[in-house]
Order: C-alpha cells, then structure tokens, then sequence
C-alpha cells in the first residue's frame, strides 16, 4: 500500500497519488505524455531507457513494467541505455567525454530531449519510490 491514500483525480495509481492537487498532476500527465510520444528521439528508444532507469530508480511500480529487452536495440537505442546506465552511476556528475560518445550518435537536439526524458522519468520513479507505490496485481 502506497504511504498516503489516492486521490478521486488520476487514472492510474501514480496519477491518484499525484492528483491530491489536480493542476501539478495535469501538468505532469501532459508533460509524460509530451516526453514518452515520438518527438526528435523514438518511442520505443525512451521505452527502453525508461526501463533501465526503473531498474536503478527504486520504483517498484516502475520495475514491474518490464526489463529492457534487447531483442529490440539498435545501435542508438544501446547507447541511450549505455548513457542511462552511466546517468544511475553518477547522477549529475556525468564527464564530458560521455557527452562526446553521444554525440557520435545523436544531435544537440536529441541529447536535449534524450536528457530531458531521463531526469523527468527519473523524478516519476523518485516520486512513485517515495511513495511506496506497489505494482497492481501482486497480490500485496
């Protein structure tokens, strides 16, 4: 059970947790939704870093979304994971020479919006660890 009870607002339970004040989790919902779609970087790309971070984030609402699965990597998706992995490890303190692998790899843009969607999923895993928020159908 999650350390505080949902909210009426929300549609899943991490949306019911935020939706004790309705414009901070419409505002957040949008944002995910900005974030997780299509933009300069794939979906399926931001899937599987989403997935890595869950891995090391604490969520355990997260976790139970799924590992990466490689079967789908390509060559710039194992470099986005590579990067989450090294982002788990060291946080802001990340080198330059990394930076300078990704852009062997992808644009300003996309390390923009590659950044952007790891540091926002990450405060979603942060928030739903805080909270304690089980996965649904565990039986707990």
């Amino acid at each position: 059970m999650a350390r505080i009870g949902e909210s009426v607002y929300g549609s899943t339970p991490f949306q019911k947790l935020l939706g004790h004040n309705k414009e901070v989790m419409e505002a957040w919902s949008h944002l995910g939704e900005v974030l997780e779609k299509d933009g300069l970087l794939s979906s399926e790309l931001k899937e599987q870093v989403r997935r890595t971070l869950a891995q090391g984030n604490g969520c355990e609402y997260c976790k139970a979304k799924g590992k990466p699965d490689p079967d789908t990597f390509n060559e710039k998706i194992s470099v986005a994971i590579g990067f989450a992995e090294v982002f788990l490890k060291q946080k802001g303190d990340i080198s330059d020479s990394t930076f300078e692998i990704l852009k062997g790899y992808f644009s300003e843009g996309e390390i923009s919006e590659l950044c952007a969607f790891i540091t926002f999923i990450t405060a979603q895993q942060y928030f739903g660890a805080m909270m304690k928020l089980k996965p649904q159908n565990t039986g707990n």
